[in-house]
């Protein structure tokens, strides 16, 4: 594109031959090889600038002092566009360097979970709201335990680093309580603990914990958080709404009582959708919130990672292209006996929700 700019005033000077009026123009091309090139494209650009200057200048009959004055100028635009060449390549490389430091505190605070953990397909979508971020307030997890299968999802009240450090610090917790306690609501206990004493008191996390046990049911505690969606094989989708409206995990003090545990029935073909509030509260032009009910019943497929990636996409044409919030997706599905799904052992399970499919 310089050498372009450069070759237009040429030919413009070529076909008009009026001199001093398109000479100075040649300055434009140093200046806008600053953008894409290094201090040495610059000066490239400056020097055949420069030259074909003084072969228009004379060329053209240019008085002397009128044509140095256009030389000396370009000359020192081409040395401050060297100077800002320098300097944008210096910010590209911290830039790099801090990329590649965001991108392993991802690993490190949201590691890659794989397509299939326990009896379960997995699938997760994340999308961090800040561009060049890579991640934010929003946290996942899912890991076998001696327990059973056991996730999160969650959404830190916040951004930016502080939200980042309690994300790790759920995170942290729930890792460690999800292997110890058998039961689950012991799990959510110590993540409460942890958080009443680090965070402020206006600082919480809403969640949701699940664990598959043994028996063929999920069981689910919702911290205020947005109620997951099941999907029956038939087909039918259901937010899991709380049977017990729960306060948000660090807040636990101000309501005065504990959340409590639902047990649902997950048969094979059933799926479960985690999701943060980020997808939910997604916007398009006309303000209208993205329908992630009716959106997960159009794009519900038996591959979860096919499933989020429709999900994805149009979640991000809805909002014309970027999120504004951090949103996170986890979807677990159940495969059936013919797709090679475990068969669980049937045993007596403890009173479980009902949820309607279809007739």
């Amino acid at each position: 594109m310089p050498v372009l700019v450069v070759a237009a005033v040429l030919l413009a000077d070529l076909a008009d031959g009026a001199g001093m009026i398109w000479l100075p123009l040649l300055a434009a091309g140093p200046a806008l090889a600053a953008t894409t090139n290094g201090p040495r494209g610059v000066v490239c650009v400056g020097l055949l600038a420069a030259a074909l200057g003084t072969l228009l200048g004379i060329r053209d009959g240019v008085p002397g002092r009128e044509l140095a004055a256009v030389l000396s100028a370009l000359v020192a635009v081409t040395l401050a566009s060297g100077l800002a060449g320098v300097l944008r390549v210096r910010r590209e490389r911290v830039l790099a360097a801090v990329r590649s430091v965001a991108e392993t505190a991802q690993h490190a605070l949201l590691r890659p979970v794989p397509a299939n953990v326990g009896p379960f397909q997995v699938a997760v979508r994340y999308s961090a709201a800040a561009a060049e971020a890579r991640i934010g307030g929003d946290l996942y997890a899912l890991i076998p335990t001696p327990h059973g299968v056991r996730l999160i999802v969650g959404d830190v009240r916040g951004k930016g680093l502080p939200a980042v450090g309690t994300a790790a610090l759920v995170l942290g917790v729930f890792r460690e309580a999800a292997h110890d306690e058998p039961d689950l609501l012991a799990v959510v206990d110590r993540i409460e603990r942890s958080l009443a004493r680090n965070l402020g008191h206006d600082d919480f996390v809403t969640a949701v914990v699940a664990g598959y046990p043994e028996g063929g049911h999920l069981e689910v505690v919702n911290c205020g958080h947005t109620p997951p969606l099941l999907v029956r094989a038939c087909g039918s989708v259901v937010p899991v709404e709380p049977d017990l409206p729960s306060p948000p995990l660090g807040l636990r003090s101000l309501a005065g009582h504990a959340p409590g545990l639902q047990a649902l029935r997950f048969a094979e073909g059933d799926q479960l959708l985690l999701y943060t509030d980020g997808v939910t509260e997604a916007r398009d032009h006309g303000r209208s919130f993205y329908p992630l009910a009716q959106g997960l019943e159009r794009h519900a497929s038996h591959e979860p990672s096919r499933t989020l990636g429709a999900l994805h996409d149009e979640l991000l044409a809805h909002v014309g292209g970027r999120l504004h919030d951090d949103a996170a997706l986890l979807l677990i599905r159940k495969p059936t006996a013919s797709e090679g799904g475990v068969v669980p052992e049937v045993t007596a399970p403890a009173p479980v929700s009902e949820a309607r499919c279809c007739s």
